[in-house]
């Protein structure tokens, strides 16, 4: 018994002091940094023998899911602000499916943050544009007035710029201020509405955009077909059928105007 309670409280030492060193700690965050690594081929050069022989089986199966090809694109390409080849792209995409809802939207939006990966030059699988959109957002279209057109670009003047679709063009400042917008060539009217493509998120009045929370006219389908990761692989499987190679570039929808 006495062997018994001996080891009875060796062990609770042991389980005390445990506890203290893994107690949390009082850390400060002092700075947070990132960057983009593209992995690509120049990773396989080197392969562990070892590892690829066990990893063997299941890449078969998630090959069998993910490898598909969907099509091409020319050149890298990435999310930036104000403005980038996969933003612009992926805004375009939302008005070209607008045709199989009956709709003609004059404006597409995307959110920078809803673009979580980058598109590398070559074959376009269905990995990729998992990766790209891997959320559950959903296309939908809503009617905003000329006013509220104008608030929503001012707000997405204050982010510094977010996914919008050709035609458009807006002048911000520096500090992020809306100092011209045009679409289609032509001034934004107050008395005229405007049929906006967009993602259901948005319409939440989420990721500082509240002006597309005011639309009028909601179309919001929920069935998963309508993801915008199907629109983005429908776009690009239309595209390799023609035999064309999918492209974008950076054109001016959004220039930001130095104050020097």
């Amino acid at each position: 018994m006495l062997i018994m309670k001996y080891r009875y409280h060796f062990f609770a030492f042991v389980a005390l002091m445990t506890t203290v060193a893994c107690a949390p700690k009082h850390y400060q965050l002092t700075s947070v940094e990132r960057t983009r690594i593209i992995v690509d081929s120049r990773y396989d050069e080197n392969p562990d023998e070892a590892a690829a022989k066990f990893l063997a089986p299941y890449k078969r199966v998630n090959d069998s899911i993910m490898a598909p090809l969907m099509g091409r694109v020319a050149h890298n390409m990435h999310a930036k602000r104000p403005e980038s080849d996969l933003s612009n792209l992926v805004s375009d995409i939302l008005v070209w499916a607008a045709k199989d809802y009956g709709e003609q939207p004059v404006l597409g939006i995307y959110n920078m943050g809803g673009i979580r990966a980058d598109l590398v030059k070559g074959d376009v699988t269905y990995e990729d544009v998992l990766s790209i959109a891997p959320f559950e957002n959903k296309i939908c279209f809503i009617t905003l007035t000329g006013e509220k057109m104008m608030d929503l670009f001012r707000q997405i003047a204050r982010r510094g710029g977010e996914g919008v679709s050709k035609g458009t063009e807006l002048v911000i400042s520096e500090d992020g201020e809306l100092l011209s917008a045009r679409l289609h060539g032509e001034d934004i009217d107050s008395d005229e509405e405007y049929r906006i493509a967009t993602i259901n998120y948005l319409i939440e009045g989420n990721d500082g955009m509240p002006a597309l929370k005011e639309g009028t006219d909601v179309v919001a389908p929920t069935d998963p077909s309508n993801n915008t990761r199907y629109l983005i692989m429908n776009f690009f499987r239309d595209k390799l059928k023609r035999g064309e190679v999918v492209d974008a570039k950076e054109e001016g929808r959004i220039i930001v105007k130095s104050e020097q």
